[in-house]
C-alpha cells in the first residue's frame, strides 16, 4: 500500500462545500443517513464485459482518511470568489474530529461485472458519504477500465503478457495501472515500485541503449548472457533485425553448451508477424526449440490478435501505452448517485431518483445489490439488480432498465450475490485474500472462464442478460412518472 496519499483532500471542492452546507443543516451525523451507489452505464472498449478493480484502494481510503491540522489550514486560507473565506471555521473544526463510519460493500477484484449494476455501495451520514465520492470514483473507474483493458488484450495474446506501460502512462496512475492490468490476466509488469507495493510478479531484460553501449552488437549480448544466464531475453532490433537474430543464435548455442539456456529474442519494430514467422524458422532450424519469440511495440488486443492471425508463434508479448493509458477509451464514466434516505427517527428507507430527459441517466432507487444466476453447467446466466429491502417477484423476472421488452426469467437457478461487506462503521473488513491482486486476477480467471464465448468477443459481443427485479422496475418506473409529473 502507497500509505502517503492524502485522500481526504483528493477530492472536488464541491464535496467540500456541500459537506458544510450539510454540517450546517443538521446532516452531518447520523440524523440522516444516506445510500449511495456506484454503477457505469456501458461496458468499455464496446466489449461484452468489464473487470471489477480498485477496492484495495477504496480499503485504503478508508483506513486513512481524516482531516490532518495541515488539511484544516489550507481550507483555512481558501478564498471565496466575492470575498471572504470560504469555509466556516467551526466546520473545520468539526472536520478535524470528524471520524468516518460509512458502511461500504463491494463486489470483489477480479468480479465480472456489467452495466447498470452497483460496483460499491455505501451506507451512512450523507455528509460522509459526499465526501468518499470523489476518491472512491478515480480509483474503481480508472483500474476497472485498466483490468478490462488487460483482460482483453490476454484474452486475444493466448500467451504470457508483460505489461510495460510506465513510462507512458499519465504520472503515478501508472502505480495503480500496473496492479490493475495483472488483475486482468497480464502475468508480470515492468513496474518495480508497483511490484514492491502490491506483490506483484515484475520482469524485464535490457533497451536498445544496452547493445549501443557496446562495440558490437554481439558482445552486448555476450556480456548480458553472462551477467543474466536465468533471465536473458535479448532485444535483436537495435540495428539490422536479421544481423541481430544471427547474433542472438550464436549466443543461444553459447549458453546452450554451459547447460543454460536463452529464454527469447524480443522484437520492438517492424512488421512483427513477418519477422516472429522469420525468426521461429531460423532459430528451428539452428536447434533453439525452446527460444521464444517476444513482441512489443504499441501493441493491442487487435494487433495481438491480427498477428496470430498471420501464423506467428509468439511465447510472450510486452504490451505498454495502450494497456496503461486505455488509449482507446481514457475513462470508464462510472457514476456515483443517491438512492435512497433514512430520515432521523425513522428506521425505512426511502428512494430516492433522478429523472432526466435521457432515459438511459434516469437512476435506480433503494439499497441495491446483485445477484448473479447460473446454468446447470456452472456458467453465468444472468444478474438481477434487487432492493435488499424488497420483495423479489415469484418468477424472479428481470426487466432491462433500458428496454422494458428485454427480460429473462431466472427462477429455479442457483444464484450468489455480489456485494460483500468492505467496511463497517468505518473500519475496513475485507480481508488480505480479497485485497490481493494475485487473488483477484485469479477470480478473473474463473470468471472469465464461466462466461460465453460470445460475450468475450472483442467486435459485436453479444449482450449479457442484466436487469432490475421486476418489482424494483415497476418501482423505478412509477417513481419517474411522479417525479416528471407524468400520468398514466
Amino acid at each position: 500500500m502507497m500509505g502517503t496519499i492524502d485522500y481526504a483532500l483528493m477530492t472536488d471542492l464541491y464535496q467540500l462545500t456541500m459537506a458544510q452546507g450539510y454540517w450546517h443543516r443538521g446532516k452531518s451525523g447520523d440524523q440522516e443517513r444516506a445510500c449511495f451507489m456506484m454503477y457505469f452505464r456501458s461496458n468499455p472498449f464496446k466489449g461484452g464485459y468489464s473487470v471489477a478493480c480498485g477496492m484495495d484502494q477504496l480499503a485504503e481510503m478508508v483506513e486513512t482518511y481524516r482531516f490532518t491540522p495541515e488539511n484544516c489550514a489550507y481550507l483555512a486560507g481558501l478564498e471565496a470568489p466575492l470575498g471572504g473565506k470560504l469555509f466556516d471555521p467551526a466546520f473545520l473544526d468539526y472536520l478535524a474530529d470528524m471520524k468516518f463510519t460509512c458502511d461500504i460493500d463491494a463486489v470483489h477484484e477480479g468480479e465480472i461485472v456489467f452495466p447498470n449494476e452497483p460496483l460499491v455501495r455505501v451506507i451512512g451520514p450523507i455528509m460522509q458519504c459526499q465526501l468518499i465520492e470523489t476518491p472512491l470514483l478515480n480509483a474503481v473507474n480508472f483500474e476497472t477500465l485498466i483490468a478490462t483493458k488487460a483482460a482483453r488484450v490476454c484474452e486475444a495474446a493466448e500467451s504470457s503478457v508483460a505489461e510495460f506501460g510506465l513510462r507512458r502512462a499519465q504520472g503515478l496512475g501508472g502505480l495503480w495501472a500496473s496492479r490493475a492490468a495483472v488483475v486482468g490476466g497480464c502475468s508480470s509488469t515492468s513496474n518495480v515500485l508497483a511490484g514492491q507495493l502490491y506483490d506483484l510478479p515484475v520482469s524485464g531484460t535490457h533497451a536498445h541503449s544496452w547493445v549501443m553501449s557496446f562495440s558490437s552488437e554481439l558482445e552486448a549480448f555476450r556480456a548480458y548472457a553472462r551477467e543474466f544466464p536465468n533471465n536473458c531475453v535479448l532485444l535483436i532490433d537495435s540495428y539490422d533485425i536479421e544481423q541481430g537474430l544471427e547474433n542472438a543464435i550464436t549466443v543461444g548455442l553459447e549458453m546452450k553448451e554451459r547447460g543454460e539456456r536463452l529464454i527469447g529474442v524480443r522484437i520492438d519494430s517492424g512488421d512483427l508477424a513477418w519477422q516472429a514467422k522469420r525468426c521461429r524458422a531460423r532459430l528451428d532450424e539452428a536447434g533453439l526449440t525452446d527460444t521464444g519469440i517476444v513482441l512489443s511495440n504499441d501493441l493491442d488486443e487487435y494487433t495481438a490478435r491480427s498477428i496470430l492471425d498471420e501464423g506467428a508463434v509468439v511465447a510472450s508479448w510486452g504490451i505498454g501505452t495502450k494497456l496503461a493509458t486505455a488509449y482507446d477509451q481514457p475513462t470508464l464514466g462510472g457514476v456515483y448517485k443517491l438512492s435512497a434516505i433514512k430520515h432521523p427517527g425513522s428506521d425505512e428507507w426511502v428512494p430516492r431518483e433522478k429523472v432526466t430527459g435521457s432515459v438511459a441517466k434516469i437512476t435506480f432507487p433503494g439499497v441495491l445489490d446483485i445477484r448473479r444466476y447460473f446454468h446447470d453447467d456452472g456458467t453465468v446466466a444472468g444478474d438481477m439488480v434487487f432492493d435488499v429491502n424488497g420483495v423479489v417477484n415469484d418468477e424472479e423476472r428481470i426487466i432491462d432498465p433500458a428496454d422494458e421488452l428485454r427480460q429473462k426469467v431466472l427462477f429455479g437457478r442457483s444464484y450468489e450475490t455480489l456485494l460483500h461487506p468492505l467496511a463497517r462503521a468505518g473500519e475496513v473488513v475485507l480481508d488480505a485474500r480479497h485485497r490481493s491482486a494475485k487473488e483477484a486476477a485469479a477470480r478473473a480467471k474463473r470468471g472469465l472462464a464461466l462466461l460465453d464465448q460470445s460475450r468475450k468477443r472483442m467486435l459485436n459481443p453479444h449482450p449479457y442478460p442484466v436487469g432490475l427485479e421486476a418489482n424494483l422496475w415497476r418501482e423505478r418506473h412509477a417513481l419517474a412518472e411522479k417525479l416528471s409529473g407524468v400520468h398514466a
